[in-house]
Parts: C-alpha cells; structure tokens; sequence
C-alpha cells in the first residue's frame, strides 16, 4: 500500500467499499492501469464522465482548452468538437451553451459508444457520429461553424514507446498521429476555414514541440500558438476573419 501515493490510496479505498478488494484494486493500480479506469470515472471541467480503455482520459490541459474556448465565443449556434473521445469536450461546451448544435466526430466506433453513454449519463443532447474528421458532419455545416474544438493524437509513433507505462493503457489511435504526430493537426487545419464561418474560431490541442509546425498546418487562416497553465505550447488558436 505504501508504494502507492496517499492520494490514489484513498481514492481507491472508496472504490473498494463500492466494488472489490483493496488489494486488488492497488495490484491493478501498480501493474500500470489507470486510477481513471479503476474508477471507471474522470471529472472534466463541470462534469463527471464515465471513461474506460475504449477513451483517452481527460487531461487538465483538454479543460484549459474548454475554458479559452469558452472565453473565446460569446453565443454560439453550432460547434464542432473532432476527436470526441469520450465527448468531453462536447459536452462540457453543450452544458455551457445550452443553445448551442453541438457535432462531436470521432474515427473509434468503441469512442462513440462511451460518448454516448457519457450523452445519455448528463442528460446533454449532442449530435454524435463516427468518421474521420470533418467526413461525418452534415455539408449543410460548411461555412456556418461558430467553433471548432479538438483534442487530436499528436503523438509521434517513435515517441510511444517512451510514454509512461499507464499512458499506453489508453487506446492507441487516440494518441499515436503517425510517423510525425502532425498528421491529424495537418488534416484539421487544412479544411478548418471552410466549416467556420466570418469570425468563427478554432482551439486545437498540440503537444508542447509541435508550436511551429501546428501552425504552418493551418491554410489559409490566421492562427496563434496559445500556452498551457505550466506554460507550453499547448494549443493553435484561430479565426476566420
């Protein structure tokens, strides 16, 4: 038990009054599976949503990006969240503009499920849809997009088997991008002007290296390169004049 940090130790005690052993529960803890999957829960922002190995775990860096995307757009009709994951970033941006559409796309059919349930578990209406990208969302949607938000796999695939044991728990496709990790961010930025429309914005996640190149990926649109709280790069911010 004193291998595991107080913190996790407590969180897990309360899982085992509900489910298990206390002592199973840390082997799995030290055998690299997540808290978040011990738990069967991550708190995002407002919310707390149910995640498991079919999802990325919300990261704090993915609900800075909430929050300045929430400061970012003032009443927003339509929003597009790539990537959903377990649609945290969805959700949390539908119960913050509850009169918002808000479309959530993810390649995983395994992360549409667990967005689903995370839907249906707050009570928060969202358009969910399986496909790469933009190839889901309705056409109607092109040009009329007040904000598009994404945490995209921005892994290189060289760089993954130095993640940590726990991180590599978490499903693959959601962080390896390809042989860069610019391949998706590449993909978002080159259609992003043509689903905003005049004076829409776009927030994408990025890893810490990748400020420069990110940027250069978005055509013909003018976007900034945003910090996170520990002060990296973090994000590539835009607008469509």
């Amino acid at each position: 038990m004193e291998m595991l940090p107080d913190h996790e130790l407590a969180r897990l005690k309360l899982v085992a009054g509900e489910n298990g052993s206390l002592e199973e529960l840390i082997t799995r803890r030290l055998n690299g599976e997540p808290l978040q999957y011990i738990e069967g829960t991550a708190q995002f922002g407002p919310l707390e949503l149910l995640v498991d190995p079919r999802v990325l775990i919300p990261r704090p860096e993915t609900e800075t990006l909430y929050e300045l995307a929430s400061r970012l757009v003032r009443v927003p009709e339509v929003i597009v969240d790539l990537c959903t994951g377990s649609g945290a970033l969805a959700l949390a941006l539908k119960r913050r503009f509850p009169g918002a559409s808000v479309f959530a796309t993810d390649l995983s059919p395994e992360a549409i499920e667990v967005a689903t349930q995370n839907m249906y578990r707050t009570g928060l209406q969202i358009y969910l849809a399986e496909g790469d990208l933009y190839d889901s969302l309705p056409a109607s949607l092109l040009g009329e997009v007040d904000l598009i938000v994404a945490n995209p796999p921005y892994v290189a695939e060289s760089e993954y088997r130095h993640l940590p044991d726990d991180v590599r728990r978490e499903p693959k496709v959601a962080l390896v991008s390809g042989s860069s990790g610019l391949e998706v961010i590449q993909n978002i930025g080159a259609s992003a002007s043509q689903w905003l429309r005049p004076g829409g914005v776009i927030v994408c996640e990025i890893g810490e290296t990748q400020g420069v190149a990110a940027v250069s990926s978005f055509t013909d649109l003018p976007v900034v390169v945003r910090q996170d709280l520990a002060g990296k790069d973090r994000f590539v911010v835009g607008a469509r004049p």
